[in-house]
């Protein structure tokens, strides 16, 4: 450690530009990092608010609740005691010159899916909603009025709650009649029993319901098949994983080519008794200092930014997350020192001082 800090004193230069690619590489992957959590987020809000353990779809669904379409009556083939009937219908809400794409949830106002609310009052009323809170950044407020895409009908904003997106669009609550007005127009009246799914808290899915018509799906699963959600985070993972890989290409060449230079001073310090090992030891201590500056100033560029970025960027870190990052990254970097060791070790110190 003597040696591999001397070194670097002596050296400000060298090692501050390795140290500074290491800190954009961290940089890059701490905040790839959170803008996945942010994307998942964006995805998954409203589902895990209903803090649920499975939903009851139709089997023929492909596990999205869009494309589940049940009746009221099948409440009747399920066996839990903790349950929530739902109803999802997409679609672009307009008030005069504010537009956005939301989602309507149907529900029930009595069941645990009612979501808290933040701002305003609870729905009382036909074509009264309750929406997410991120309909006031584009500039939504209580008392608008809402026109849908599709449907003459329309609905009147009481009150906001936070954190409330699905499939990265903000909700809108309301209750099931509001819901089967909107969705089927003048037809609501024969298909007033209309629901998507059923949310269910319990603890043993094994003995749901015998519905063959009808699928159990654990929430985990339901939200890994909502539309693009595995395909965008399984982009970003792809994303990170390869800068770890670069990481440590970037490290082993510039300690390459820095051992490279110092040839002939391994070889008198080997001549005179220094042996591999600590030279080696050297090597890696040194590239553990350099890896944990670049990485903590990453770090603390990174969450930096977070706090400046405008709430339109969807951004969440996530401290456990970007720790396990962190030494990923100086274990890739100390990995990368591996092939400046090797050089080391095969060093003749007679040829090396020209004997």
């Amino acid at each position: 450690m003597f040696l591999a800090w001397n070194e670097i004193k002596k050296n400000k230069l060298r090692f501050i530009l390795i140290t500074g690619v290491l800190m954009l590489v961290s940089y890059l992957v701490f905040f790839l990092s959170g803008l996945a959590s942010g994307l998942e987020n964006l995805n998954r809000e409203a589902v895990d608010k209903w803090e649920a353990t499975a939903i009851v779809v139709t089997e023929e669904s492909d596990k999205s609740l869009p494309q589940s379409s049940m009746t009221l009556d099948d409440i009747d083939d399920i066996e839990a005691e903790d349950t929530a009937v739902i109803g999802q219908f997409n679609a672009i809400a307009t008030n005069g010159g504010k537009k956005a794409n939301v989602a309507i949830f149907g529900i029930e106002k009595d069941e645990f899916i009612m979501p808290d609310v933040s701002q305003g009052e609870a729905f009382s009323k036909n074509n009264e909603v309750i929406a997410s809170d991120a309909l006031l950044e584009d500039g939504f407020e209580i008392g608008d009025t809402l026109d849908l895409s599709s449907t003459e009908e329309k609905l009147t904003i009481v009150g906001f709650t936070e954190d409330a997106r699905f499939n990265a669009a903000p909700v809108l609550y309301g209750d099931l009649s509001t819901f089967q007005r909107v969705k089927f127009g003048e037809a609501a009246e024969t298909k007033g029993d209309q629901i998507n799914g059923i949310v269910l808290r319990v603890d043993d899915l094994s003995n749901v319901t015998d519905n063959e018509d009808l699928e159990v799906v654990e929430i985990e699963t339901f939200i890994t098949n909502l539309p693009g959600y595995t395909e965008q985070s399984l982009t970003l993972s792809f994303m990170i994983y390869f800068l770890f890989v670069i990481s440590s290409v970037i490290v082993a060449i510039f300690l390459y080519v820095l051992t490279v230079q110092k040839i002939s001073l391994f070889g008198v310090m080997k001549a005179q008794g220094v042996s591999n090992g600590y030279l080696s030891r050297s090597v890696i201590a040194q590239t553990f200092i350099l890896a944990v500056i670049g990485v903590a100033v990453g770090f603390a560029l990174a969450l930096i930014t977070g706090a400046f970025l405008p709430g339109a960027v969807p951004v969440s870190f996530d401290i456990a997350t970007m720790v396990m990052y962190g030494l990923i990254l100086i274990a890739v970097a100390i990995m990368g020192a591996v092939f400046s060791v090797w050089t080391i070790v095969k060093i003749d110190p007679l040829k090396a001082i020209g004997g």
